[in-house]
């Protein structure tokens, strides 16, 4: 009698599982996301974990102004593998998430919003636009908050930290205070860059430099025989050659520097064409190494070298400034050029371009700044704060610099003209170089000469304990040397660099939505006067007390002065300051009201970690190091890793111009979460990263694979319950071979997280799944599983390891794949409490590392490779149909034979019988 398919299958255990081949996880994960939030599992993890040793990676705040673009996305995707890993190897890991309320870009929204309305901002009053500017935050901190937490981001949702709430506002300015109380802050009359645009001065870390096209220009300084020091035979009609890419800071000239290491000679014009600037007779002081180059970009036929002129011999020498004497009409104005031009030596001056001697405009410039502090240079304020001349100036009075919306203004074109008139331009062209930007609204920035609040890095002060008196640069280099670990190490250097080399931290901004400057002036003083800045503990502890009540904005209230001096003071002899504190010393301070103040922080305030992009070496990681040194001492974290920007397919920066992004909603909407979090496991983050629509087909195979050998495991594991679990020593050989790899694969992954190589950890379980798993024990147990007794010792043993290997491999994925290991884990452990993250990594019994088990296997494995390619000839030949159909003949020395005898080789060959 013949026995029908039909009634073959019912002898055989095949698969049964509810998990679906499909993920369809833009539809599925909101589920997982109610379900963690009906949970509540971060506060359950906060119970579950008390006692364990405390992690904590703060959050840099994103800015709340816009939706997440994908670099948000790679952030917070990051941090969160880093959080629930240390969690998940036994630590209570806790996560913050931030947000940065205050600042130019949300109060330009607001002033657009004004304007579209035919108002101005100045006509608003104050607390009015603060309020509007609060409010815009508020829509934003929601709307981005629901986009983290749709990347399966976990953390305190509920208490999250906002730069602008009345506690955080209240402890940045009693953080500002104690810059005021230990001598660092002082107001200066100095040079910063300064947007024409935001009408506001800006830091170092809002400063982005980039390509821009500049007018470059040549000019004679004529040297003044009469007012050198010592008689020299330079001869007549001779001049100093300087260049400068900023034509319109020649008004404000006061000096040429030179360095005494460049080789100078003095070059006379021999022959010219007619209608040229440069013309026969004329004689320059140039830099040897440059001026060959000089003197043809002034189209200069012949010249010759007269002799050399030393560095000691151009020390006496004195030149007019090339306005002398355009201003005739004494009785209109004063002749603002009526001075002599001093040459002056500088470090700073190079033989890289230009002429070797830079023309010195103290106003306008850092090194020209401290060249004028030096040797006491006047430092006229010629420019307004929209970028323009002041109306009184000559000639010059009214033309900008740079227009409202950036653009270039008349200023250079008016200097150059009138350079032409006089007859001292030398030569011109337009180039193309490096040029300070405002990360914000992209415009070009200028240096500008204001008074301006600084908090002073090179002074010393006393350590919070009284021990030392370090500066606040020399607590920040020894931090970043001694007591932080850098990921990548390169990281340690270019902050260390960027500490070494900066100028005073320019703490005000011109702006209204921020923490204001809490200080007071005192009338009639001036600012090196030690009476200037009033220092009173009771005046810092009513503004602060003020200010938690009622936020930042009791500073604007109409009786502040008289509430916050009175009685100790008289409110008349005192000016409140009205700037407001640049945003990243609101950033920077996060540390006080996050890590050191809340409930949730850890006892000495200091962050295990901190994670950014490479641009916060110049941002938050730098001035969260320059706040926390001035009022702690020491730096804020203990560790700070950092990684790359975000590329299209093609390398290419993303730019909606380029029409080349793409939005972290858009792949959720489309793949899913996990998809957009696997792309980041899978990618090394240190550098840049690309992504693109094929990029994540390809992180769509891989998730796919990884999803395939899952369903497989819980397919198989149907029938099994923990009861059925067989012992260790019962095992065969092949299972606890398998075991052994878990044990080893446990401390890669372990290792792998400690160390934040997420790649490395999905590469791992990635490769061991497809390979040692799918491609190996899968197909060899497939017929144990199918086809032996349902509860026959040798199929448990299989149920056994494959349970064992779904709670690991589950665990292990969780902090890269939260969605799907959730799903994972619920196909087992469906209970309504049940989650995988509220579990750790399962701990390693030690009996199953066996390295001699593994040293006989892989000696088992190299001779079945041999087989199952000859096996694989044969079915190309269509010799045989599969392995089943063969019974092949291995032959091997009497050493690996023996080997292959004490286990079912046919079984491991998948043949049906086999000779050795």
């Amino acid at each position: 009698m013949s026995i029908s398919a039909d009634n073959y299958k019912h002898t055989l255990q095949l698969p049964q599982t509810n998990f679906p081949m499909r993920a369809s996880l833009p539809n599925r994960e909101p589920k997982w996301l109610k379900r963690w939030e009906k949970l509540d599992i971060y506060h359950q993890l906060r119970q579950i974990s008390k006692g364990c040793p405390l992690f904590i990676l703060h959050d840099g705040p994103p800015y709340a102004n816009g939706n997440l673009h994908i670099g948000h996305a790679l952030n917070k995707i990051l941090k969160d593998m880093v959080v629930r890993s240390q969690q998940m190897m036994g630590k209570d890991s806790r996560y913050v998430p931030g947000w940065d309320c205050h600042g130019l870009p949300i109060e330009w929204k607001i002033e657009e919003q004004y304007r579209a309305k035919q108002a101005q901002k100045d006509d608003v009053p104050i607390v009015e636009l603060r309020n509007e500017c609060r409010r815009f935050a508020e829509k934003w901190v929601a709307i981005q908050s629901e986009e983290f937490r749709r990347l399966g981001i976990t953390g305190n949702w509920r208490h999250p930290y906002l730069t602008m709430d009345y506690s955080a506002e209240a402890v940045i300015a009693s953080e500002f205070t104690k810059f005021v109380m230990n001598g660092t802050l002082y107001q200066g009359f100095k040079p910063v860059l300064w947007s024409t645009v935001e009408k506001t001065a800006l830091a170092e870390a809002e400063v982005e430099y980039k390509e821009h096209k500049s007018d470059a220009i040549w000019v004679r300084f004529p040297i003044n025989r009469q007012l050198c020091t010592e008689n020299h035979d330079l001869g007549d009609n001779v001049s100093i050659l300087i260049w400068t890419t900023t034509p319109w800071t020649i008004p404000s000239n006061r000096a040429i520097c030179y360095n005494t290491n460049v080789n100078y000679g003095l070059y006379e014009v021999l022959a010219a064409p007619e209608d040229n600037w440069l013309t026969s007779g004329m004689r320059l002081v140039i830099a040897d190494k440059l001026a060959d180059n000089c003197l043809v970009k002034a189209r200069v036929d012949k010249y010759n070298r007269v002799r050399e002129v030393t560095p000691n011999e151009i020390s006496t020498l004195v030149c007019n400034h090339p306005f002398n004497g355009i201003v005739s009409d004494i009785k209109l104005t004063k002749n603002r050029w009526d001075f002599p031009v001093p040459l002056l030596s500088g470090d700073h001056v190079t033989e890289e371009d230009g002429t070797g001697f830079v023309h010195t405009a103290p106003s306008h410039g850092d090194d020209d700044y401290k060249i004028g502090l030096k040797h006491n240079l006047e430092m006229p304020d010629n420019i307004l704060e929209d970028g323009s001349f002041r109306p009184d100036m000559p000639i010059f009075g009214g033309h900008s610099i740079l227009k409202d919306n950036g653009k270039e203004g008349t200023a250079n074109k008016i200097v150059i003209d009138t350079l032409n008139k006089t007859g001292w331009l030398a030569a011109r062209e337009r180039i193309h170089h490096s040029y300070p930007h405002s990360w914000r609204s992209k415009a070009p920035l200028i240096y500008r000469c204001t008074p301006q609040w600084f908090a002073a890095i090179d002074l010393p002060i006393e350590d919070p304990e009284g021990k030392s008196h370090q500066s606040i640069r020399a607590r920040a280099l020894n931090a970043i040397n001694n007591s932080v670990k850098w990921t990548p190490p390169t990281g340690r250097s270019r902050l260390y660099s960027m500490i070494e080399h900066r100028p005073d931290w320019v703490l005000s901004r011109q702006r209204a939505w921020g923490v204001p400057l809490t200080c007071f002036t005192k009338k009639g003083s001036n600012p090196e006067d030690d009476e200037f800045l009033l220092k009173d503990e009771k005046v810092n502890h009513r503004i602060i007390s003020a200010f938690e009540a009622e936020g930042a904005n009791a500073w604007y209230s109409n009786n502040a002065k008289e509430r916050f001096l009175a009685p100790d003071y008289n409110p008349e002899d005192y000016e409140q300051v009205f700037d407001i504190l640049d945003v990243w010393f609101d950033s920077g301070s996060t540390h006080a009201f996050v890590l050191r103040d809340r409930h949730d922080g850890p006892e000495d305030g200091i962050a295990d970690l901190y994670l950014e992009g490479t641009d916060q070496h110049r941002g938050w990681f730098h001035s969260s190091l320059l706040q926390s040194c001035g009022t702690k001492g020491v730096a804020p974290y203990r560790e700070v890793l950092t990684h790359g920007f975000t590329l299209d397919e093609n390398g290419k920066k993303m730019a909606k111009s380029l029409g080349n992004t793409i939005a972290p909603a858009e792949i959720v909407r489309s793949s899913g979460a996990d998809i957009l979090r696997l792309w980041v496991a899978q990618s090394d983050y240190r550098t840049d990263l690309r992504i693109g629509p094929e990029i994540l087909k390809g992180v769509t195979d891989s998730y796919r694979r990884v999803r395939n050998c899952f369903r497989f495991m819980l397919g198989n594991l149907f029938d099994f319950t923990s009861e059925d679990t067989v012992e260790f020593n019962q095992l065969p050989e092949l299972e606890r071979l398998v075991l052994h790899r878990v044990a080893e694969l446990d401390q890669q992954v372990r290792n792998g997280y400690l160390t934040y190589d997420f790649q490395k950890v999905f590469q791992t379980i990635f490769n061991f799944a497809n390979l040692e798993l799918s491609s190996f024990y899968f197909d060899i147990r497939k017929d144990v599983l199918y086809c032996e007794g349902k509860v026959s010792q040798q199929r448990r043993s299989v149920q056994t390891v494959l349970d064992i290997l779904h709670r690991h491999l589950t665990t292990w994925l969780a902090p890269m794949l939260t969605f799907t290991a959730e799903e994972i884990w619920l196909a087992r452990f469906p209970e309504d409490d049940s989650s995988v993250h509220l579990v750790n990594f399962f701990e390693i019994p030690s009996n199953w590392h066996d390295e001699a088990l593994a040293h006989r296997w892989s000696i088992i494995k190299s001779v079945r490779r041999v087989v199952t390619a000859a096996l694989e000839i044969e079915r190309k030949d269509k010799v045989i149909g599969s392995s089943l159909e063969s019974a092949p003949r291995v032959y091997v020395s009497q050493e690996i034979a023996h080997i292959l005898t004490l286990i079912p080789f046919a079984d491991i060959c998948i043949t049906s019988d086999i000779e050795v």
